[in-house]
């Protein structure tokens, strides 16, 4: 069976993630005819939702910043984001607890957070200002150039704003690691920990990846953290919704076997027994198996698909039979030795006896996330790739770490009130998802040009071919998925 018209303006996604639905976006305001092609029985990639026993989880990212990227891709339309798409921005970010007792508020305000760190740890509020102030130069520096465009076009380099950032080099801190540059701001271990932290934002390791990293928390300190009304779900669907309505069709339980190629060209994809003809298509799907997969017959890029990956996640979904006024929407519990938690991740492939615990309740937010009286708990730590260990074993026993960590610190006995359980490991995010290894965002960015080495947003070998998402630049998360499809977009010209 095959459709045999082939038309200029059509564009075929593989994926409906984040950054597929945003790219699909942009090209159909371009007026490209797009088609999106996803496996899964429902968009989102990772973005996803579900339920049980009265109990509704977002099954993926749970901390939503740089909103304005979402808001951008409905004014490019015409239309008013709150129309599709209502948020609210966090006055506390996070609440952090260590074993000493000591409970920590992360403030969005940054004098109360440098205040907070003067009255809880050994650290002053000046010592707090001046690295977010630094936070904030590495942001200035580099936005316009690492994050907004290819690193991969000749063009990128030939602007002043870009010879000036280059200029400015070495201020982004790209050769010291980001734990020795916060060693330097901070002498409270609390501090440090609190400010390394923010590598796992990437899946990289603090003690290895580059202090350019500390533009992080600028992310987040200067532009907020945010609760979308209806969930993290809520930026899928409004996104699909507007998507839709700009004349993109979704096409479900659609796995695709193969790009088709012609002549070093793309024709199309192949979709079970059904060839679909475009000139133009874009892979929402990680590299590695975009090339594994999907491109018969072509030389892979090596030295890229064999990259470190970046970490992964372990996550149980808890329905608790209790609520707890002292959490809030996101809440860390900190290990007391965190740089043998991130060796045992990235040096020993393993999970540490004593993780640092991240726990989201959206239901602080939107009560009927959960039955009354009741919470919904996303309990995630950070794991190393699958690379084939015994998953079983680590996950009980890292379910009776967990338990037994946040019974200590909350003083109560959180195993006798879970009574739901859900759980997503490595290899079930692999398969769901097809990250290779479960890692969350690609390649870590442990490198001190790690930047530069992921794979471009575009073949050079393929004319028609570009990719989108975690697994290229500028990588994973919402924000950067975002920003792939609107380095996307740079590349199409408006159909006429």
């Amino acid at each position: 069976m095959v459709d045999s018209q082939i038309r200029s303006e059509h564009v075929i996604v593989i994926g409906a993630g984040i950054a597929g639905i945003a790219t699909a976006i942009r090209l159909a305001i371009k007026g490209y005819k797009v088609d999106v092609y996803e496996a899964n029985s429902v968009p989102g990639g990772k973005l996803t939702e579900f339920t049980n026993l009265g109990f509704r989880f977002d099954a993926g990212p749970s901390l939503f910043t740089m909103p304005q990227y979402v808001d951008e891709l409905f004014r490019l339309a015409n239309k008013d984001p709150q129309d599709y798409f209502r948020y609210k921005k966090l006055e506390v970010v996070c609440q952090y607890f260590f074993e000493d007792s000591t409970n920590l508020t992360a403030w969005s305000d940054p004098d109360k957070l440098a205040k907070e760190f003067e009255l809880k740890t050994s650290d002053t509020k000046e010592s707090i200002t001046r690295f977010l102030k630094n936070s904030s130069k590495i942001y200035t520096i580099t936005h316009h150039v690492f994050l907004e465009k290819s690193l991969h076009k000749l063009s990128t380099y030939f602007n002043w704003s870009t010879m000036k950032s280059l200029l400015s080099f070495l201020d982004i801190d790209p050769f010291r690691t980001m734990n020795k540059a916060n060693e330097s701001y901070f002498q409270d271990s609390k501090t440090r920990r609190f400010f390394n932290r923010y590598a796992t934002y990437n899946g990289s390791n603090p003690y290895s990846a580059p202090a350019t990293l500390n533009i992080i928390p600028h992310l987040e300190q200067h532009f907020g953290a945010y609760f979308p009304e209806n969930g993290m779900y809520s930026i899928s669907s409004s996104l699909v919704r507007l998507a839709e309505e700009l004349g993109v069709h979704f096409h479900y339980n659609a796995k695709v076997d193969e790009i088709l190629l012609e002549d070093k060209k793309v024709k199309g994809i192949r979709v079970t027994d059904k060839s679909i003809y475009a000139p133009y298509v874009i892979s929402n799907m990680d590299v590695w198996f975009t090339y594994n997969q999907l491109l018969k017959g072509v030389k892979k890029p090596e030295k890229i698909l064999k990259q470190e990956r970046s970490s992964s996640a372990l996550i149980f979904y808890w329905g608790i039979n209790k609520a707890f006024p002292l959490l809030d929407l996101h809440n860390i519990f900190f290990s007391e030795d965190y740089e043998k938690e991130f060796s045992a991740i990235w040096n020993q492939q393993t999970i540490y006896n004593d993780p640092t615990v991240y726990v989201n309740i959206s239901s602080k937010y939107c009560p009927t996330d959960a039955p009354i009286d009741a919470e919904n708990w996303f309990v995630m730590i950070n794991v190393p790739a699958n690379t084939g260990q015994d998953w079983d074993g680590l996950i009980a026993a890292a379910r009776t770490h967990i338990i037994e960590k946040l019974s200590r610190i909350l003083k109560v006995d959180i195993g006798s009130l879970i009574v739901s359980e859900n759980v997503l490991d490595p290899r079930t995010i692999e398969s769901n998802t097809f990250s290779y290894q479960g890692s969350l965002y690609g390649t870590s960015s442990n490198g001190k040009f790690a930047a530069f080495l992921r794979h471009p947003n575009f073949s050079s070998s393929i004319d028609g071919l570009y990719f989108v998402g975690g697994s290229v630049h500028p990588g994973g998360g919402i924000p950067l998925a975002l920003l792939s499809a609107k380095i996307i977009d740079d590349s199409f010209s408006t159909c006429q």
